[in-house]
């Protein structure tokens, strides 16, 4: 903290063009770098760019694009000028950004190419000014995909014409910015009627990004290749901030992080810390190392023996280091939890990995360690300045709510207060949602969600109640029930089979014949739910629930037994 003169955003990135200049800021794997220098330049140029189109303090500008250097051009441009950035998920369906879009009174739009489509038919009475954030064009109202690239030209002089006559009022024209001002609105969702827009201040980001540093040692000589989505607050604020407070540079992956995408990358960049979620680390395993080591028959029975199995983990795990590109210190892990076999495997390979636990409401992370000090099975302890504690813990396991406080947490749900207020306690503290206990050394282990969020393998949040709002919708359906199973999306549905005889007789058909048209229409389900949804939220198999869902008194589905 002794570097900045605030917690602010704006402020990491003057004392970091300023003091690691020439270093490389943000890169992709075949060139194209942004040193620091240039970082602080260009930022300084959106800046005076969104401000003479009207921008100023306080206004919301969406961030959509897939991870590229621009990316965190643009999220600076935005707060340094005390403008708040709304970034979004590539994941999300076309309705659920224009949700966003409109929810959060946008007035202005960065957007890459490849998502131009997402937004093309929008017609947003705020939103004044939309940016092409792969060289920063002015896209034109009404400009269509198939046009695009016709426009980029007269977009590009525009926006030069504009930046011109921009820079002559900065100077006099820059807002000052806070620590407790409003940096950020994430949502953790988009379909209407149940989004959440997390409000995040400068404090929020900047603090979180520095308590980790004192958790972990990043330097200027580092090299991160970012493969998680800028937009997730986990990459967001430890993947981008938080190397860029150190000088770090950080390398783009503009591809799924595939084994095929991977590889090369790897071998180019030579990364020494890369952020994670279980599922890549978890596909690594039992799809490369674990086959290895049991598909001989010898091997396998001697990978029951205690030892050998350790010394086995040891050798792979130092195949995968090498695969890695042979410099990897860190390798954080977070958003959902590792499984068990993995964990084991990674400790006994001795595999610099570290686990922590957060959330996008606390900017995220709130326990971690380095990876030295991991505890198996745990998710850290509280970093430095946040405090964590169990709500009513259960008197025979000690298991109870995670509550948290710290200058971590976040403002508030936007256009929310209702919900605001319900996940906080009376003194401040916030209600994770998560069951867990810690032990006598404050670590701690995570048991478990109070509520019915699910947690997808990538470690984005999927909520099934707006699922389930997305099939019964759907013709023939009465209710449904989406539940995880096997580390699949599941979806139980009861149909309407009243309606299905009279529009298709079932009763006069033979018993394969209706066994048939079911399935075709339980299939036709699935296929119309997942047009409408996240690509993360999107459901592996309709199962037909052929009674009624027990409920409650209140008439809500009893999803316990269906567990």
């Amino acid at each position: 903290m002794e570097n900045l003169a605030k917690l602010t955003l704006d402020e990491v990135i003057r004392n970091s063009s300023e003091r690691f200049g020439d270093h490389i800021a943000l890169s992709k794997i075949d060139g194209g770098s942004i040193t620091y220098k240039e970082l602080g330049e260009k930022v300084k140029s959106i800046s005076a760019f969104l401000m003479e189109r009207g921008i100023s303090k306080g206004d919301k500008v969406a961030l959509l694009a897939e991870n590229q250097p621009n990316w965190g051009v643009a999220y600076y441009s935005i707060v340094s000028i005390g403008a708040v950035v709304v970034p979004i998920m590539t994941e999300f369906s076309s309705s659920e950004v224009r949700h966003i879009i409109r929810h959060s009174g946008s007035k202005a739009v960065f957007i890459s190419a490849k998502l131009f489509n997402k937004i093309e038919e929008c017609d947003f009475e705020q939103v004044h000014t939309v940016i092409l954030i792969d060289d920063f064009s002015i896209i034109p109202p009404k400009t269509t995909s198939t046009f695009l690239k016709e426009v980029i030209k007269s977009g590009r002089r525009e926006f030069e014409r504009i930046l011109a006559a921009a820079y002559k009022i900065i100077s006099k024209a820059q807002n000052e910015v806070y620590e407790d001002d409003l940096a950020s609105i994430v949502y953790t969702s988009g379909t209407t009627g149940h989004s959440k827009g997390v409000m995040l201040t400068h404090k929020n980001i900047v603090y979180d990004a520095i308590a980790t540093l004192k958790m972990v040692t990043i330097t200027d000589t580092d090299r991160l290749l970012s493969i998680l989505p800028l937009a997730h607050t986990f990459e967001c604020t430890l993947g981008l901030t938080t190397p860029l407070i150190c000088g770090a540079a950080i390398y783009y992956l503009d591809k799924p992080p595939t084994a095929t995408a991977l590889l090369p990358a790897m071998a180019t960049v030579k990364p020494t810390i890369i952020l994670s979620v279980p599922l890549i680390i978890e596909k690594i395993y039992k799809l490369k190392v674990l086959p290895e080591l049991t598909k001989k028959a010898v091997v396998k029975n001697l990978y029951k023996i205690r030892p050998i199995r350790k010394k086995l983990h040891r050798i792979a795990g130092k195949k995968i280091l090498r695969t890695f590109g042979g410099e990897l210190k860190l390798f954080p892990i977070g958003g959902a939890a590792l499984a068990y076999d993995v964990e084991k495997f990674l400790r006994e390979a001795k595999f610099p990995y570290a686990i922590g636990y957060g959330l996008t409401e606390t900017a995220p992370v709130v326990t971690g360690d380095d990876n030295i000090n991991t505890k198996f099975r745990a998710v850290g302890r509280a970093l430095e300045g946040m405090q964590i504690k169990i709500d009513n813990p259960d008197p025979e396991t000690g298991e109870g709510e995670v509550l948290i406080k710290g200058p971590n947490v976040m403002k508030g749900y936007y256009k929310d207060p209702e919900t605001t207020k319900e996940v906080f306690t009376e003194d401040g503290w916030f209600k994770s949602g998560d069951l867990g206990i810690i032990d006598e050394e404050g670590y701690l282990f995570l048991k478990g969600r109070s509520k019915n969020v699910i947690i997808g393998p990538s470690g984005k949040n999927i909520y099934p109640e707006q699922i389930e709002g997305v099939i019964n919708d759907l013709p023939y359906v009465v209710e449904s029930l989406v539940l995880k199973k096997e580390n699949k999306l599941i979806a139980k549905v009861h149909l309407d089979y009243e309606m299905l005889d009279a529009d298709f007789n079932l009763h006069g058909l033979p018993e394969p014949e209706v066994r048939k048209k079911i399935k075709n229409i339980l299939e036709n389900i699935q296929k119309k739910t997942n047009e409408k949804v996240s690509s993360f939220s999107r459901i592996n198999e309709i199962v037909e629930q052929p009674e009624p869902f027990e409920k409650t008194p209140t008439k809500k589905i009893k999803r316990y037994i269906y567990l």
